[in-house]
């Protein structure tokens, strides 16, 4: 009897823990929610939909805004689709995270307007207005020889990232490559000064070793710092001082997007 009675007890046990786990199964699955954006689906939870009181998705999920299904019954909205992977995603971690090279700073903005996200569009239009007025600006890269700064090179763009870029690559080569020198050169925020030349027949030459067989001349760096800069997007505007004839020849690059 003790046995039997033991039995009953452990297969209500087992029911009663197969029913509690159907409910949150049932419970989890009502909590997702599919979105048609454009064309594009989207899953993901009502609570990260809801995240911000009187915005559009909220309004969706409270039943306070009307939306059309689709043909399979998911919230159909007539937006972006592409461009809302960045709305959910702010949804999701409260902050806005752009991928590099991010140029939609205007659509996404109007997005946001239209999904009645304030913090998210305020965000959107100071990143804009940041990158607009870095724009503007115009940085420069100068390279030269401490003792005499006629001998070098002056690199000019509207896109500090990209001097930066080249200022770290010119560094990081001149570390490796630059052996038996101390202090072979001091870098500042816009200015490499190479302390070591080598006087040749051909003229000033950068140290640039490789292996201690190769020299790149300041030639060869005015080739990389213009395949680096198209390689980015960019194009030379001027070869600043065009007297020389050639590019090669010039004191100076200007690139701009």
């Amino acid at each position: 009897m003790e046995k039997k009675a033991s039995r009953r007890e452990n297969e209500c046990e087992e029911k009663n823990s197969n029913s509690e786990g159907s409910e949150q199964d049932k419970d989890y699955k009502t909590s997702l929610v599919t979105l048609n954006v454009g064309g594009y689906l989207y899953i993901t939870q009502k609570q990260t939909l809801t995240k911000y009181q009187d915005s559009f998705l909220e309004g969706i999920i409270n039943g306070r805004i009307m939306c059309p299904f689709d043909a399979d019954g998911h919230y159909f909205i007539d937006r972006d689709g592409l461009l809302f992977r960045h709305i959910l995603n702010f949804l999701r971690n409260g902050e806005l995270l752009l991928p590099e090279g991010f140029r939609e700073n205007q659509l996404l903005a109007q997005e946001a307007e239209f999904f009645q996200l304030k913090v998210l569009s305020d965000a959107v239009k100071s990143r804009w207005e940041k990158e607009q007025l870095a724009s503007r600006e115009t940085t420069f890269l100068e390279i030269t020889d401490s003792h005499d700064r006629s001998q070098g090179l002056r690199i000019f763009c509207n896109a500090p990232d990209f001097i930066a870029k080249i200022k770290s690559r010119i560094v990081l080569v001149s570390k490796s490559r630059l052996d038996g020198f101390p202090e072979e050169f001091s870098v500042s925020s816009n200015i490499i000064q190479f302390k070591y030349f080598i006087k040749s027949e051909n003229g000033t030459r950068l140290v640039l070793k490789e292996d201690n067989t190769f020299v790149c001349t300041l030639e060869t760096l005015k080739f990389e710092a213009i395949m680096t800069a198209l390689k980015c997007g960019f194009r030379l505007l001027t070869s600043l001082d065009c007297s020389k004839g050639s590019i090669v020849h010039s004191d100076a690059l200007h690139f701009i997007k």
